[in-house]
């Protein structure tokens, strides 16, 4: 089976004690499938800068990682103290990026959700996950999310159930809010202009946990959308759509 570099494989198993899966040290737990107790799942979730190879996963699955069909985005910031920070604001950016990934290396064995994800809000995607991103003709690293047009104070709503671990405002990604669902799997929402959620509350799936903006480094208002699981950031589409179908 080919997967993208980006994106998710879930692996199903009706045997009662799998075989761990694993991609060279990283072990990628089995959880109970969400609609057949008799059935586990384990999120395969393919790093954006993985090799292009065949791997054996196990006994049992076998994947060949393939280049994901991206592409280069030119983005234009004039505003240059985000394109170019300071000292102080990188130290800022530096702490803001260690207490997230922090957050991101805790892994909740409690399942949140037991319905489908939604997407936030209703609307255009503007900017897909795995573009190269172009700031002010200097490559700064790939879009680990999929930007939605939105105006600036549109409803944003949780994609499900789950608990708020990240509720402030960023340098890079402005007001952020970020859900723990539960078994690896975040969801993210960046450069809103007002959160409605605090550190620590329980959100239910379309629960309005945000409004949309244009704050942190942006080039406009739009609500930039993001998943990780098992500690990497994955095509939230392609996550959700593959989560979905098992319902």
């Amino acid at each position: 089976m080919e997967i993208a570099n980006g994106a998710t494989f879930i692996a199903v198993s009706s045997e009662k004690n799998p075989q761990v899966i694993r991609i060279n040290n990283k072990v990628f737990p089995w959880v109970l499938h969400p609609k057949d107790s008799n059935k586990k799942i384990a999120f395969v979730v393919i790093n954006y800068r993985s090799a292009l190879e065949n791997l054996r996963l196990n006994n049992d699955f076998s994947i060949k990682i393939v280049q994901g069909a991206y592409k280069r985005e030119k983005i234009t910031i004039t505003d240059t103290t985000k394109t170019k920070p300071n000292k102080a604001a990188s130290d800022r950016i530096a702490k803001e990026f260690a207490e997230a990934n922090a957050i991101y290396r805790t892994y909740t064995k409690k399942r949140y959700w037991n319905k489908p994800f939604m997407l936030p809000l209703n609307s255009v995607i503007t900017s897909p996950f795995g573009s190269a991103r172009v700031f002010n003709n200097e490559i700064k690293s790939f879009h680990g999310g999929t930007d939605f047009r939105a105006a600036i104070g549109t409803p944003i709503q949780a994609s499900n159930d789950g608990i708020v671990v990240i509720a402030k405002d960023r340098f890079l990604a402005g007001k952020s809010v970020v859900i723990d669902h539960g078994e690896g799997v975040f969801s993210m929402y960046y450069h809103c202009s007002d959160i409605k959620v605090k550190l620590g509350e329980k959100v239910q799936k379309g629960q309005v946990v945000a409004l949309s903006g244009d704050t942190g480094r942006v080039s406009g208002a739009h609500l930039h959308f993001g998943m990780l699981v098992n500690g990497v950031q994955v095509d939230p589409i392609d996550f959700i759509n593959k989560v979905n179908a098992l319902f």
